[in-house]
């Protein structure tokens, strides 16, 4: 994974599958004195190939990925964006992970409203990660047309 931003030594770290994202933060040397820790759960777990970005107090604007990879925003759950629902500058919907969304990331896809999403949620606190995206389909409230509305939108 990639963590950039308001750390010691910013770039590529390697961590042990279940890692999280204060591991990856100690990896990098540590947050700066001026990183705002506040904005971030450290307690997520990361993901193979994703960007962390460590912001400083004060900071605003997080920067977008060059190589049109997914950085994950303060407190988000893997993708740019606020929430875990961000995208990048190309206009294509956002990428919503099953596994690490929040209640806020997963209403922002198409029919999800706060009740289904509570269910997604749900579901995940019973059966533990979604395995694979069709697990959508054992949700009580999603069929195979919502389904197909989300397919493309999901990831695990």
């Amino acid at each position: 994974m990639h963590v950039a931003g308001a750390v010691a030594r910013p770039g590529v770290v390697t961590l042990p599958a279940g890692s999280r994202v204060t591991e990856a933060l100690d990896r990098a040397g540590g947050a700066d004195r001026d990183a705002d820790l506040g904005r971030l759960n450290l307690a997520r777990v990361v993901e193979d190939g994703e960007r962390v970005y460590v912001p400083r107090v004060g900071e605003t604007d997080i920067p977008e990925t060059v190589d049109g990879g997914t950085a994950s925003a303060p407190g988000s759950s893997g993708s740019a964006g606020a929430g875990g629902a961000g995208g990048g500058s190309s206009g294509a919907d956002p990428v919503v992970d099953l596994n690490t969304a929040d209640q806020a990331a997963l209403e922002t896809l198409p029919g999800i409203g706060p009740s289904l999403a509570g269910r997604i949620l749900a579901w995940r606190d019973e059966h533990g990660r979604f395995a694979a995206v069709e697990d959508l389909l054992d949700v009580n409230g999603i069929g195979d047309v919502r389904f197909a509305d989300l397919r493309d939108r999901v990831r695990v």
